[in-house]
């Protein structure tokens, strides 16, 4: 009976330390590479002197890996026979200077801590900055994901949420990755940087239905603006401001123009036309300090999707490639 119960003891012990070992930790780098957030926002500090873009392609990048395989860094990985997740036509709009910023932090990071951050971690951190240099909130990120060793383009279809979403589709892809509705409209507060190229929403300017080409939902004058940026037949390449009051600036904006009928997407709009959304929305239209509390805790919940720890994965030398 002893025995038993010793074993038992032991068993548990083991599971408690697995556990341990498993746990994304604020400290993670402490002594193995102490310097690591300092190294990441001087080089996304760099790369946003040179493009503003790098802003929101790197937080759009962080939101497109977490939702496919979890946070693991395998939207970055390339391929040669165009298969893998970058590689699927919901990832194909995805902005270089995201990947950019990403693989120039890492190695800037390997020749202070060779083989020792992930590239999951990486872009984390690097999501966090980009938030922060735009004039958004900082806040502390958990560290210790691995690399994913699965990036497959087939793997991304309907795990992604798409512009013509109603609430109910986007409560369930982001329910799938323990998100709830209010993590949802906060982190859908990051459209108020970045662009959407006009194929995106056109159907909301010329085709929206037989009795009303355009979107009855759409603030008139805004409609207006979108049809002069965005003619019909317009070059598929073309692009403009989700946000079109404080495009450069992360505040709560997105939601002030929801309330206004200003939302680009269909998906936006809703959230503020739903009753099931809209106090939400209005609050957070109202109370940027509302807006900023829910979009950090968000962010927080958003990286712990899907993270390989312990010994699951790799720590990539190349965020491209797989260890050979």
């Amino acid at each position: 009976m002893a025995a038993r119960t010793v074993l038992m003891l032991l068993f548990l012990l083991c599971t408690i330390m697995q556990r341990g070992q498993g746990q994304l930790s604020e400290t993670f780098y402490s002594t193995s590479c102490p310097k690591v957030e300092s190294i990441v926002r001087q080089v996304v500090a760099q790369k946003i002197a040179q493009t503003f873009v790098t802003i929101p392609a790197t937080l759009r990048l962080f939101f497109h890996d977490c939702f496919v395989e979890g946070c693991d860094a395998s939207v970055i990985i390339a391929s040669p026979n165009g298969n893998a997740e970058k590689d699927a036509p919901d990832n194909l709009s995805l902005a270089g200077d995201g990947f950019d910023t990403v693989i120039k932090a890492k190695a800037a990071v390997e020749q202070s801590c060779p083989r020792v951050v992930s590239c999951a971690d990486i872009l984390t951190i690097a999501a966090r900055d980009v938030v922060a240099l735009a004039g958004g909130p900082s806040f502390k990120v958990e560290l210790g994901r691995r690399d994913g060793l699965i990036s497959m383009a087939s793997r991304v279809a309907g795990n992604l949420p798409e512009p013509n979403f109603n609430l109910a589709q986007l409560n369930a892809i982001f329910a799938k990755n323990n998100l709830n509705q209010t993590d949802m409209i906060a982190l859908s507060g990051a459209h108020t940087l970045g662009f959407a190229h006009c194929t995106r929403f056109a159907n909301r300017l010329y085709s929206f239905s037989p009795s009303s080409p355009v979107d009855p939902k759409l603030n008139s004058t805004y409609a207006q603006q979108l049809m002069q940026a965005c003619p019909q037949n317009v070059d598929p390449q073309i692009a403009i401001n989700m946000d079109p009051v404080t495009p450069r600036t992360f505040d709560n904006s997105y939601f002030k123009n929801l309330v206004n009928k200003m939302g680009l997407f269909t998906s936006d709009e809703m959230l503020f036309t739903n009753k099931a959304s809209q106090a939400t929305v209005v609050d957070f239209a109202n109370n940027p300090g509302n807006f900023n509390g829910a979009f950090i805790a968000a962010m927080r919940k958003l990286g712990r999707v899907g993270v390989k720890t312990g010994t699951a994965g790799q720590i990539r030398v190349d965020c491209t490639a797989f260890n050979s």
